[in-house]
């Protein structure tokens, strides 16, 4: 007499994973050839939109929590085998983070640019170089002590602007990111980041300088550095909103300077 397959235990990894990808909406998962006719541990599980569910252009998920994850590098392993938009098959690496958070402050960006792609990290380019003088040379602390992050975590080709539902599938990554950084203030740099973290689709030119709120987290809206690069007039409206961050955060605002990266 045949034995009964077992149901498996709630707990199980595999239950668990399913159940993560469930709730995010895909409906498929592609394996491996060689997971076919072996255990399912043979080969890592890449999620896949299923194209009889796709979402609807500019609609996002349900927010799937941090506890879906162990911690931040099951975040990134999933980011690292991601495959529900488009961007996998033209990206050279995924970027998702850079820094520790130790001092309770996240910058979320928009997107990776060609040598965030080349390099796997946020912000290296001009725009980051940028970036790190605003944080080091403004407000005094390091690069490290921060986090730093994207609303997306692969190159849309050319630098383009990202797309509704690139947003939409990359939302649960970042959710989770900010669930286990926990910071204290959180900085949207550009439009694309402040409208995500405030849900919004007020211009940027609006928000700036303007505290909102994501789930009880301080949010300053602000320019993003390659705007800053393109109109460096404006650089002295960012470093209003740095200080604003600093009185925040309860700490001291560097002696009398120029605007960072002038």
């Amino acid at each position: 007499m045949p034995s009964r397959s077992r149901r498996p235990r709630r707990d199980d990894p595999l239950t668990a994973a399913l159940g993560y990808f469930r709730d995010l909406g895909v409906r498929e998962i592609h394996l491996p050839a060689a997971a076919a006719s072996g255990p399912l541990a043979a080969g890592p599980v890449v999620p896949t939109a299923s194209p009889a569910r796709a979402r609807r252009p500019g609609t996002a998920p349900e927010r799937v929590p941090a506890a879906r994850f162990e911690d931040l590098a099951a975040v990134e392993a999933a980011v690292a085998g991601c495959q529900l938009c488009g961007l996998c098959r033209t990206r050279t690496r995924t970027v998702f983070a850079d820094g520790t958070g130790r001092r309770r402050l996240m910058f979320v960006g928009e997107a990776p640019g060609a040598d965030e792609d080349a390099s796997g990290v946020p912000f290296v380019g001009r725009a980051g170089q940028l970036l790190t003088k605003m944080i080091e040379a403004g407000m005094g602390l390091s690069r490290q002590d921060v986090y730093i992050a994207n609303v997306l975590k692969c190159r849309p080709p050319g630098n383009r602007n990202p797309e509704p539902d690139e947003i939409a599938s990359c939302r649960p990554y970042l959710d989770a990111q900010i669930d286990f950084v926990k910071p204290a203030v959180l900085v949207g740099l550009g439009k694309f980041a402040a409208q995500f973290l405030l849900e919004t689709e007020e211009p940027i030119t609006r928000l700036r300088g303007r505290w909102g709120v994501r789930q009880g987290i301080p949010v300053m809206p602000t320019y993003h550095p390659s705007f800053l690069l393109r109109q460096p007039e404006r650089k002295k409206e960012a470093w209003e909103d740095l200080q604003e961050v600093l009185r925040k955060l309860g700490l001291p605002i560097p002696g009398k300077r120029t605007e960072p990266g002038s």
